[in-house]
């Protein structure tokens, strides 16, 4: 049975996280494009809430406006000074409780404001710390809870070494009892395997009731929400746990091992996804995929590939080896070959690489190429165009059927402002060009070796500006004397002289050379 939404998702995001070493608050770290508290959230939107509320203390300003940032419609509950996680669940339920009955008022009036206004049905409470928690999962715990008609449902998980954790204790018929932390468990407590995930659903109401009652009665002083789980027994509830199927999955991050260990964990369920809905990785081991990456059928992604942030591969596309994309869209059968690319579009059919450099603002039409060695920005290049090799494209338009030659640049920054070039359809650059913008070549012109284009060039027209050859005879010798090319150039003029030519011969043939060059 399709479980019915809870009322409101709550996410406990106060903790300082001491043990990352890091001026970035904790559940801001990220692993597979997100951040820790951004999986929660995500997470928690799978399940449809009425409403969810994310309870922040240390940092504040930075994760509330990081949640914001991230889920704009969730709601931020500052934890008093009281410690413990009853304590946040309190004031995340005080501030879920005061928007509902704020809403209330707004739709009814002020004699709407009443405690059948306050929260009621399921609430979920989950951390900011546990991104292997899917929605799935969460959807299972739930289900459990409203099957069972429970006022608590806990997720556990059996470990080999519960050291530091939580403990389940269960009675003989083997519903659970309470929980018991590990500095307050007896000898015989601490030989339980079964752990407290630290996730939870429960009734509103019996939630309310088991908060106003806790106590700072233990060995650390502080507000336990697990005790809400004897309490609401023994206010006559039900208390239940659905075991999670790996124990991995409910693992929280509280250092920089356990990050990079949630953080491979995450990415192989991710590359793990993609190959059963058809997509052929290579080697897994070496490839990161982002969780918001999006791939089609029949997309091959090879060894040492990165696809990062809000990536796109159409059908048919082969990226890699050795490739970096982020935010980057790559069209059906395009090829995409050692490249480092960002906020960028890749066409249809398009080929792209190796050693290229993408970044933001390039758009390559269908069937267009950029080469090796070769880096834009800002730039247009159209259909079937082509920047083969060792140039740079930026902020620029190409149009269509048009070739680039090699060792191009375009050169758009005066050191004031920056300008554009455009290049029209069908057109022929030179190799070793260099366009100064603003300038415009018009449809099907073409420009010489070694040009460099200062105005515009009309279309069909020809730009040339190269000078006449000079050879200065001697100047070597002269002045680079002793040098090791001064040396090979004696030798070669010995050498030709011990053939019989004179050095007016070679003055005669390179004149020659010069006239036929001219008359050409």
């Amino acid at each position: 049975m399709t479980p019915t939404p809870p009322a409101a998702v709550m996410i406990l995001a106060a903790g300082a996280g001491t043990r990352m070493r890091s001026a970035t608050p904790k559940v801001m770290h990220r692993i597979a494009g997100r951040s820790l508290v951004a999986h929660a959230l995500a997470a928690a939107a799978e399940l449809e809430p009425g409403r969810t509320v994310v309870v922040v203390r240390h940092e504040r300003e930075a994760v509330a406006a990081h949640v914001t940032e991230v889920a704009p419609h969730a709601l931020i509950a500052d934890q008093d000074p009281v410690p413990g996680t009853g304590s946040a669940v309190r004031c995340g339920l005080s501030t879920l409780d005061a928007t509902t009955v704020a809403a209330a008022v707004a739709a009814g009036g002020a004699d709407m404001a009443h405690l059948d206004s306050q929260v009621q049905g399921s609430v979920v409470v989950t951390s900011g710390d546990v991104p292997l928690v899917d929605g799935a999962l969460l959807g299972a715990l739930v289900a459990a809870h409203q099957d069972q008609a429970n006022a608590v449902t806990v997720l556990t998980a059996e470990v080999p070494d519960a050291t530091g954790y939580g403990r389940i204790v269960r009675d003989g018929a083997g519903a659970v009892t309470r929980i018991v932390e590990h500095k307050d468990a007896s000898a015989e407590e601490r030989a339980i395997r079964e752990i407290n995930a630290g996730i939870y659903v429960f009734d509103a109401a019996a939630l309310r009731d088991a908060l106003a009652h806790l106590t700072t009665d233990n060995a650390q002083g502080e507000l336990y929400l697990t005790d809400v789980l004897a309490l609401a027994r023994e206010a006559g509830g039900r208390v239940g746990a659905l075991v999670a199927p790996e124990a991995s999955a409910v693992e929280g991050v509280n250092d920089r091992v356990q990050l990079a260990a949630a953080g491979a964990a995450l990415n192989r369920r991710i590359v793990d996804g993609w190959m059963r809905a058809g997509v052929t990785i290579v080697d897994p081991a070496t490839t990161w995929i982002d969780a918001d990456v999006e791939l089609e059928a029949d997309v091959t992604v090879l060894p040492g590939t990165q696809l990062h942030g809000a990536t796109f591969v159409a059908a048919g596309a082969t990226v890699g080896p050795d490739t970096t994309l982020t935010d980057v869209e790559v069209g059906e059968g395009a090829t995409v070959t050692r490249v480092h690319g960002s906020l960028a579009k890749i066409g249809p059919g398009a080929t792209v690489g190796p050693f290229t450099y993408l970044r933001p603002g390039t758009i390559l039409g269908k069937k267009g190429k950029i080469g090796a060695f070769v880096e834009t920005k800002n730039a247009e290049i159209g259909a079937h165009s082509k920047v083969p090799h060792l140039s740079y494209v930026g902020d620029a338009t190409v149009g269509e059927h048009s070739n680039v030659g090699a060792g191009s640049i375009f050169v758009n920054y005066d050191g004031v402002t920056k300008s554009r070039s455009e290049v029209g359809d069908h057109v022929r650059i030179g190799s070793d060009n260099t366009l100064i913008a603003p300038v415009q070549i018009g449809d099907g012109a073409y420009t010489g070796a070694g040009a460099i284009i200062r105005h515009d060039v009309p279309a069909g027209a020809l730009a040339l500006n190269a000078v006449s050859q000079q050879v200065v005879e001697g100047w070597v010798e002269r002045r680079r004397p002793g040098t090791p090319s001064a040396e090979a150039a004696r030798a070669a003029q010995d050498a030709d002289t011990a053939r019989g030519l004179s050095s007016g011969a070679q003055e005669e043939r390179a004149a020659a050379a010069a006239d036929h060059k001219g008359e050409a």
